[in-house]
């Protein structure tokens, strides 16, 4: 059952360029430390755009390694044909990960029929595969409608979940879960946490956040579902500035944060995202510092907060 903070991990590179597999080793040990629920690679917040098929392959299998069991993890699969998931779904289960998460590619559109041959010819493919249907907006998802995919799910028995991430998401995420099919164990929220009350109000088994927060967010989790709800908010609250920030900066965000908690040693990206100047960094800096007393608070054992400076 995937449920609770399952975060989107990064992908380190080097300050050549090139990946780092000691970093996105450090980058999940991280996060196992912050007592997240599973972990998702690659996805968008991996930059999985810019990788290549080997890079993506050989990142995965360090994640599966230092997980080594210990929580779920999600792989994702998305791709722009019906064979290139497929292949990416073999690999995951090559490695013992039978849970993907896939968007539908934009060229498919988004009528019904055309959705769900996508997703039944990749089903039919790999026997065994457990999908998260991912619905992203536009302009890098395609916006399905929930009945849409209600009707999907409805007549593919392999999509065990949704994460719906369409802006605003709370309705579609209440009628995801009103008209749900039994052999749909949940609906996960996206956009960066930056819902996360109001879509664990309506009843979301998990989030799907980046990672650099990752032990306020389990906190988060873990007060509203021992329905110390007030304390919920304060954490929502506290953390949300940061959270407005790196809807901006995303991956530079992300990874500014963790060169902050000594997790990487570099920002440095490849996907196409803002330059961060001066300013932007200091600000940035001043929310981490305001929150330090939580990551204090919540942080994993021998693990920077974010208020003290490297």
């Amino acid at each position: 059952m995937l449920q609770g903070i399952l975060p989107v991990l990064p992908t380190p590179f080097t300050a050549e360029g090139g990946i780092d597999a000691a970093a996105m080793a450090r980058v999940t040990d991280f996060a196992l430390g912050a007592g997240v629920d599973g972990v998702v690679f690659p996805g968008f917040a991996s930059e999985v755009d810019d990788l290549t098929a080997a890079e993506r392959a050989a990142l995965l299998k360090v994640v599966v390694e230092r997980v080594a069991g210990r929580v779920p993890i999600v792989a994702g699969a998305s791709a722009a044909s019906v064979a290139e998931a497929v292949g990416h779904a073999r690999e995951a289960m090559g490695f013992g990960v039978s849970t993907v998460m896939i968007q539908a590619p934009r060229s498919v559109g988004a009528g019904f029929e055309a959705v769900a041959a996508f997703y039944r010819g990749i089903a039919d493919a790999v026997p065994g595969l457990e999908i998260v249907l991912q619905n992203a907006p536009a302009p890098r998802g395609s916006d399905l409608k929930p009945e849409t995919i209600l009707d999907i799910v409805r007549g593919n028995r392999a999509i065990t979940y949704v994460k719906e991430e369409t802006l605003p998401s709370g309705l579609a995420i209440s009628a995801l879960i009103a008209g749900k099919p039994a052999h749909l164990k949940g609906v996960i929220g996206g956009g960066g946490a930056r819902y996360f009350i109001d879509e664990y109000n309506r009843g979301v088994c998990g989030a799907m956040p980046a990672v650099e927060l990752s032990d306020v967010h389990v906190a988060m989790d873990r007060a509203f579902r021992a329905g110390e709800i007030a304390r919920a908010r304060e954490l929502y609250m506290r953390t949300l500035p940061l959270l407005v920030i790196q809807a901006n900066f995303r991956m530079a965000f992300t990874k500014h944060v963790l060169s902050r908690r000594g997790v990487l040693g570099n920002r440095v990206v490849r996907a196409k995202v803002p330059d961060m100047d001066a300013h932007d960094l200091a600000e940035i800096d001043a929310w981490l510092d305001a929150a330090g007393d939580l990551m204090q608070a919540t942080a994993p054992p021998g693990m920077r907060v974010a208020g003290a400076r490297r």
